[in-house]
């Protein structure tokens, strides 16, 4: 209605600014709740209309290749319409929607799993595995080995009390601290009642039969699951994980906060980002409600070479980045190589700053999520927002689709 009000009032160019909101906001806008959603939706009506649509001396196309142009058709009858639409591939590249090239193998990587996952809960419940033993002695011989890579819990009192008055940071390790103890009570508790349903002393449970499966089949139990950060991760990676989160937090307890905090590593990694805000806020006297943060990513690969913490704030690692790649040695972000989904990228320091004082020019604002499969819809998943310096203008990173996961399903 705004373009046609448009031509009757005889105004040379479309009201552009209006057809943007009432699409974006309108008639889309209140059926996307994600802020970043929203910030893909906005993305392709800024770079997909505009008078440049028309440019007769610098021709727009939506994509182009060597095979195929997306462009608007020249003006003509309805049957040039249809032979242009006609002429379109019947299937269509990543690239077409501004993403690399790299999404398709994304996206038929895990169809491929989802498929195995499904597969492998099909196989059948007797029988033997493939070493050739029966599958009661196969998900003994696993629970038992679990249980012996459990360690103890740890003494929170004894910790509280070695503690005294705990400074927010401290606050987040007891509340760690406790929830690993929860965890680890939780897999020992069921893997004893598990090898005496084996032994019969004992029925099989629901949650014993799920158990016992997810154990053949290599898979996180549900009953596990509930107690831990969202994960991707099979079994075998997620015990590594498990004993990873343990040595940090015994050192942690034992020698201080870390140099270097693994951030993959906790069981809610965004109380610990405000406890670094609230704790810096404290210090300098600033308004809690102002105060912010912002990343900034160094060179050091190995967090071995970082000597001591800084006074405020902290340097993190295990952030993973997909959608783009990490160019090091200029210190932006870079096109993804072809066939590499994901970086890892170095030691990153973040910064407590007062927000009336933080200026990021040049700077692409890529959310932080627990999972490469960021957040649901109720938007748990999301961490916080790093900057990532970039000399491209931060729509092609938002149509790329680039973010960070803290956890990787490897």
């Amino acid at each position: 209605m705004a373009g046609l009000q448009a031509y009757e009032n005889g105004d040379d160019g479309l009201p552009w600014g209006t057809l943007r909101y009432l699409i974006g906001e309108a008639m889309y806008g209140g059926r996307v709740s994600d802020s970043y959603d929203r910030r893909i939706l906005t993305t392709y009506l800024d770079e997909y209309l505009g008078d440049f649509l028309f440019d007769a001396f610098q021709p727009f196309f939506f994509f182009k290749n060597d095979s195929v142009e997306y462009k608007i058709p020249e003006l003509g009858d309805h049957n040039s319409y249809m032979a242009a639409i006609e002429a379109l591939p019947l299937v269509q590249t990543p690239e077409v929607f501004g993403l690399h090239a790299n999404a398709d193998i994304s996206y038929y990587t895990s169809a491929t799993k989802a498929l195995w996952r499904n597969l492998v809960d099909l196989q059948p419940r007797v029988g033997t595995s493939s070493t050739g033993i029966s599958r009661e002695a196969f998900i003994s011989n696993v629970a038992r080995d679990i249980a012996g890579k459990i360690p103890e819990p740890f003494d929170t009192q004894l910790l509280k009390k070695s503690i005294g008055i705990p400074s927010p940071t401290q606050v987040v390790l007891l509340q760690e601290t406790e929830r690993w103890n929860k965890l680890a009570l939780a897999m020992g508790s069921s893997l004893k009642d598990l090898q005496r349903a084996l032994a019969g002393e004992i029925g099989f449970s629901s949650q014993l039969e799920d158990l016992s499966t997810s154990l053949f089949n290599g898979q996180l139990p549900s009953m596990w699951a509930k107690l831990t950060p969202v994960t991707e991760k099979q079994l075998a990676a997620w015990m590594l994980w498990f004993q990873r989160c343990y040595t940090q937090y015994r050192s942690w307890a034992e020698h201080g906060e870390p140099a270097v905090m693994w951030l993959s590593g906790l069981h809610t990694p965004e109380t610990y980002i405000a406890a670094l805000v609230q704790s810096a806020s404290r210090d300098k006297g600033w308004s809690l409600d102002k105060t912010t943060l912002y990343t900034k990513l160094t060179k050091i690969t190995d967090p071995a070479q970082v000597a001591e913490k800084p006074r405020h704030g902290c340097y993190i690692t295990g952030l993973y980045l997909e959608g783009a790649a990490w160019d090091a040695q200029r210190g932006v972000l870079a096109r993804q190589a072809p066939k590499v989904l994901v970086t890892e990228l170095p030691v990153v320091q973040i910064v407590p700053v007062e927000a009336t004082k933080l200026k990021s020019s040049s700077m692409f604002k890529a959310p932080v999520y627990v999972t490469q499969a960021r957040r649901n819809a109720m938007g748990a998943g999301l961490v916080f927002e790093a900057d990532l310096a970039s000399d491209e203008h931060p729509s092609h990173w938002v149509l790329q689709g680039v973010s960070l996961s803290l956890n990787i399903d490897t």
